[in-house]
């Protein structure tokens, strides 16, 4: 999907992930002590946790060998080898090449690594954290002779010394220290969702040169939501409507293990987190990382007042769907799923009364998922039997703005309409090269 995004910023674009899992069979060499391979061991568990998989391995490529495209409106970047290929992965890097890059963007030949790589956000990962990640790529990853591939951005907007100054303006430097007055559980969140997890790089609004607003609490944008490669990434704070205010603790760890819950589904760039990260993490990380995004302070709503739920409105029009479009059409293709009540069949099938991303003051994820549906959630091993299918070769861009206008203001909702032109555009832009 390309980025709407326009002039140099789009060049540090953060593409939406396509995952891949971490190889479960990788073998620590021969010799190596039982430190080495729990230190492997534990990498291999943090890797899983900051989704190193999600750019390094393409679909259908060996694990971590790069070759991913990623695109931007002015060319397309290729996302490089980390194998311990010697000639064309990392092998060459010592310990602290491997820092610089990972937290410094900065490769061991010195060229500047586009911020597609969060290192903004893994500049928080502490040294010991560092110490096992090195020792997974270099003991735990099968080496992978696979050139890199050059990008395909032209002169002069590829040239990457500009990207110093980037750093100079936004890169905070240094790991992630415990708040004081913060207990263990909230801090070890903190540090998981700002560093590792880099949940920001999504979630957060993006400022003129394309830098998060805030990289952590202490900016009030941090995490607040934002538009991204055709998707808003939902608002994580404890907004009441488009967030995670009438979520409970329960509620969100669910989420994160199994992405699904009472309130909502995941969908889009968000099923590969749940499937490929978030649902191997141990309790106590979920846990500690749920912890930390519920004493977030609500940022984003609109003044409206908590969500109830009102059937009656949407009802009466559902009894007589030939009075307006978009009830007809959801009566046509969205009721079996999603109910006559708007409620679904939480966890398997999503609500659409009182959904977050429903109430978003942005559309984009709503138009995205109609138009193009979305990849099965896997947990354990085990796909949803009910994914969200496509209706791009089905409806056309009036009969999606109509049905979800219906959706937008069904049930209590409250929500704004959906226009076609909102439609078309994203239609447009997220179609393109398939």
């Amino acid at each position: 999907m390309k980025n709407m995004l326009k002039g140099l910023g789009a060049a540090l674009c953060v593409a939406l992930p396509i995952l891949a899992q971490a190889p479960a069979d990788a073998a620590t060499p021969a010799g190596a002590g039982a430190a080495d391979q729990a230190l492997v061991q534990r990498g291999a568990y943090l890797a899983q946790l900051g989704d190193c998989a999600a750019c390094h391995t393409a679909p259908k490529g060996k694990p971590f060998a790069g070759g991913l495209p990623m695109n931007t409106p002015m060319g397309r970047i290729y996302v490089t080898n980390i194998t311990p290929d010697a000639q064309t992965g990392i092998g060459g890097y010592t310990e602290a090449d491997f820092a610089r890059a990972l937290r410094e963007g900065v490769a061991k030949d010195g060229h500047n690594l586009y911020p597609a790589m969060p290192y903004p956000s893994y500049a928080k990962v502490n040294d010991d954290d560092v110490k096992a990640l090195y020792a997974f790529f270099m003991h735990g990853v099968a080496p992978v002779q696979q050139a890199n591939r050059e990008s395909d951005i032209k002169w002069p907007l590829n040239m990457r010394w500009p990207l110093m100054f980037w750093n100079m303006a936004f890169l905070q430097k240094g790991a992630y220290r415990d708040k004081p007055g913060k207990d263990v559980a909230w801090n070890r969140g903190a540090y998981l969702v700002q560093g590792l997890g880099h949940c920001g790089s999504c979630h957060t609004p993006r400022g003129v040169a394309f830098q998060e607003s805030a990289l952590d609490e202490s900016g009030s944008a941090f995490v607040s939501g934002a538009l991204l490669d055709g998707w808003f990434a939902s608002n994580l704070t404890g907004e009441h409507n488009s967030g995670l205010g009438r979520w409970s603790d329960e509620d969100l760890r669910t989420f994160l293990k199994t992405g699904a819950n009472r309130h909502a589904s995941a969908f889009g760039a968000m099923t590969s987190v749940i499937n490929n990260s978030t649902q191997a993490l141990s309790d106590q990380d979920i846990a500690a990382m749920s912890a930390y995004l519920k004493s977030l302070p609500p940022v984003g709503g609109n003044g409206a007042p908590a969500y109830t739920y009102d059937p009656q409105a949407t009802k009466v029009s559902l009894d007589r769907p030939a009075n307006d479009a978009g009830a007809r059409v959801y009566t046509a293709f969205c009721m079996h799923c999603h109910g006559v009540d708007g409620r679904g069949f939480a966890p398997m099938l999503a609500p659409l009364a009182g959904n977050p991303n429903v109430l978003a003051k942005d559309a984009s994820s709503l138009i995205n998922v109609t138009l193009n549906g979305t990849g099965d959630l896997v947990i354990n091993g085990v796909p949803s039997p009910f994914p969200m299918p496509g209706f791009a070769a089905v409806l056309d861009d009036k009969q999606i703005a109509d049905v979800l206008s219906f959706v937008r203001a069904g049930w209590n909702n409250g929500a704004p309409a959906v226009g076609a032109a909102e439609v078309a555009k994203l239609r447009q832009s997220t179609q393109a090269g398939r």
